[in-house]
């Protein structure tokens, strides 16, 4: 049995039974992978998969708990090369941070800055993403963190740590009519075409959930993945924007004006995540600290190795 074996086994899985993306993404051949997985379902003597012709359909009730095993071991097999690596020297490697733009244009860069003056061996890799997407590469083990307000709580193979509250504001062009609305209610936002975030942000689904609680139907005419891009479409002119207060800076963002909103929607709360049981190298410890520092490092070990994330007051 090998550990390239498993490999294939879980890829293929985590693929959707593609056999031929899983050796796309292995930079091997869909022949190879399918030898591989027969030689390894002889030598454990059963079958991992239910095939239909040469096309895989399934997992058979012993391959489910074969690929389970599967991901344990190539988890550790991961941590025991992490933890040589920082027996060998602390100061140099890699970090991978999965997250939204918003955290990675406006949340940060302060504790961006802070690790690479502590830490300049260590290449910093920044990977945006819709929250989803950022919680599947933790979770196959291609960024070493997520962070977003969304998605990270609802995995279990994700530990969710809260690392602060943040609330929204309107962005309006100069002289809007709600500049003059006070306080700014929901049925006067209601009354304006709204640009806001995409369907993969839970934070518009709150946005919607508020105000149809009111009865009202906001007639949202754009979506986006980022606020800048929201602040874009504002400023042409196609509706009033909801996005993060955090997104919004008077001195660039000259041409608009922002109103607070958080009398009008419950606050959200940013998360980290790590993937359960992974071991991180000492400088993964020190950023998650600089970023949140209510998160020490003998707090974040104990909530990765154990079944349940500690609760924190924010």
């Amino acid at each position: 049995m090998k550990l390239q074996q498993l490999r294939y086994l879980v890829e293929v899985a985590r693929r959707g039974l593609n056999v031929s993306e899983a050796a796309q993404a292995l930079h091997t051949s869909q022949p190879g992978i399918s030898k591989q997985i027969r030689a390894l379902e002889d030598e454990l003597g059963v079958e991992v998969f239910v095939r239909q012709g040469k096309r895989l359909s399934a997992l058979t009730e012993p391959g489910k708990a074969v690929i389970e095993i599967a991901e344990r071991v190539l988890a550790e097999s991961a941590n025991l090369k992490r933890a040589g690596a920082e027996f060998a020297d602390e100061k140099l490697g890699t970090l991978t941070i999965a997250t939204t733009h918003t955290q990675a244009r406006y949340a940060l860069p302060p504790a961006v800055a802070a690790f690479k003056r502590r830490y300049p061996g260590v290449r910093l890799l920044i990977h945006q993403g819709n929250p989803v997407q950022i919680c599947a590469q933790v979770i196959a083990g291609e960024a070493d963190l997520a962070i977003a307000t969304e998605a990270i709580a609802e995995r279990p193979e994700l530990v969710s740590l809260p690392c602060y509250q943040w609330n929204r504001c309107v962005v309006v062009p100069p002289r809007h009519p709600l500049l003059k609305a006070r306080p700014l209610t929901l049925e006067a936002l209601a009354a304006h075409p709204i640009v806001t975030y995409d369907f993969a942000f839970a934070n518009r689904s709150l946005v919607q959930k508020t105000f149809e609680a009111k009865g009202l139907a906001p007639n949202v005419v754009l979506t986006a993945l980022d606020a800048d891009v929201i602040k874009t479409y504002v400023e042409l002119g196609l509706g009033v924007g909801i996005m993060a207060k955090m997104a919004f800076d008077a001195k660039r963002d000259r041409g608009l004006r922002a109103i607070d909103a958080s009398h009008l929607f419950a606050s959200s709360t940013t998360r980290l995540g790590i993937k359960r049981g992974a071991w991180l190298r000492g400088y993964v410890y020190d950023f998650i600290e600089q970023f949140a520092p209510h998160l020490p490092r003998a707090q974040v070990e104990r909530a990765a190795r154990g079944t349940e994330a500690p609760h924190y007051e924010l």
